[in-house]
């Protein structure tokens, strides 16, 4: 079966909880073999993470070449006798479709495949350039193993992209109501104040870090980063936790921490975000607190899709399936258009994102339908 309901339950009907596959990039692999494309099964690891199987097809060899990205891997299902239908059974009641993965994103997943296959076998089999996926098996993890890997080894092989959807669950109330075409990147660090331990009798001999990492905190995080840029909302710095690692409440802690993540926008790079922190920590410590950020090493750039002709043309496509003209969207967390956008312009477009990592995560299978008249509408605008 080559609809997008079929595709999308014999995926979902692989637990494929990150970073096990359990055979869903199988699912792919064999339909887009039998549909002509030249397929690859690629695996990436390094020390201390676990391998990732990743699949790379494509058919044609021509430019315009426009490929279609996403991930086969999962959240954990959590409780699952809590799911009203079983999370990996792919059923269907009600006119939806339960199952973990069925909107993140392995609905979105199914519409690009099954819309694809319908453009070739309308078209002879051949498209008027090239069609290619990128399937990863690692995005709800630590994204190391995966696209951005898979990107450099079809690089190498001297390939090139000329745009890209990925699937993810961009809309947010109503299928058509938007298109993320940019991301704000992330920035994760600790903040340590050293003090001196000591009993809490005697502060005199002790220099207590709680109230001054609480002192710092307010002035780290008080002031805005910026006020938003064109494309963009304003960055902002969330402290997430603070601990002292301390279980007895008669000694005053030696050094107090809180962790904290940046998002941040394009009036900013990792390095001059950095620095401006560091200038006001400096600032807050003066002569007299101890303190300083250890930063988390971080691939979560920002990025922009600027308006133009594909964004057009995507918009076009929504407009004409949906009747709505969707907003062009930044917001949001990471996804791994961040990688792809080194390599070609990436817009993001999937199902609706409500239920995405809840119990009962489900999507209604009109949507799924009309997801893939979207995809296929792209197609031919693309190729015209």
């Amino acid at each position: 079966m080559t609809d997008a309901l079929s595709i999308a339950q014999s995926l979902v009907r692989c637990p494929s909880v990150t970073p096990a596959d359990a055979g869903a990039l199988g699912v792919l692999e064999t339909l887009l073999k039998e549909a002509g494309f030249e397929t690859h099964r690629v695996t990436f690891g390094e020390p201390g993470t676990a391998d990732i199987d990743n699949l790379y097809a494509r058919i044609g060899s021509e430019a315009p070449h426009i490929t279609f990205a996403g991930h086969t891997d999962v959240v954990p299902a959590g409780d699952e006798s809590a799911w009203t239908h079983g999370a990996f059974a792919g059923e269907v009641k009600d006119g939806m479709l339960y199952g973990r993965g069925a909107v993140d994103m392995k609905g979105g997943i199914a519409c690009s495949v099954a819309a694809v296959l319908q453009y070739l076998r309308d078209n002879g089999g051949k498209p008027k350039g090239s069609i290619s996926f990128l399937i990863t098996g690692d995005e709800e993890d630590i994204s190391v193993n995966g696209t951005i890997k898979l990107l450099q080894w079809v690089a190498a092989r001297g390939e090139k992209f000329d745009h890209c959807v990925l699937g993810e669950p961009s809309n947010v109330e109503v299928l058509g109501d938007c298109i993320k075409v940019g991301r704000r990147g992330s920035q994760s660090g600790t903040l340590y104040v050293d003090g001196v331990q000591g009993h809490v009798a005697y502060p005199h001999r002790a220099s207590n870090p709680v109230p001054d990492i609480s002192r710092l905190i307010v002035a780290i995080s008080d002031e805005p980063l910026d006020h938003g840029s064109a494309q963009f909302q304003a960055s902002n710095l969330e402290f997430t936790s603070v601990d002292v690692g301390n279980s007895a409440s008669n000694v005053i802690p030696g050094q107090a921490r809180a962790k904290f993540n940046i998002r941040y926008n394009d009036l900013h790079t990792q390095q001059s975000l950095r620095d401006l922190v560091d200038v006001r920590l400096a600032k807050a410590c003066g002569n007299r607190i101890k303190a300083r950020i250890v930063w988390e090493p971080s691939n979560s750039n920002v990025f922009v899709t600027k308006p133009g002709p594909f964004t057009d043309l995507a918009v076009a496509a929504i407009e004409e399936v949906t009747g709505r003209k969707p907003e062009l969207s930044t917001s949001g967390g990471t996804s791994d258009a961040r990688f792809i956008s080194s390599y070609c312009p990436v817009i993001e477009f999937g199902l609706v994102g409500q239920t995405m990592h809840q119990i009962d995560e489900r999507t209604p299978v009109a949507d799924l339908e009309k997801l893939t008249k979207i995809y296929r509408c792209v197609l031919d605008r693309y190729f015209a």
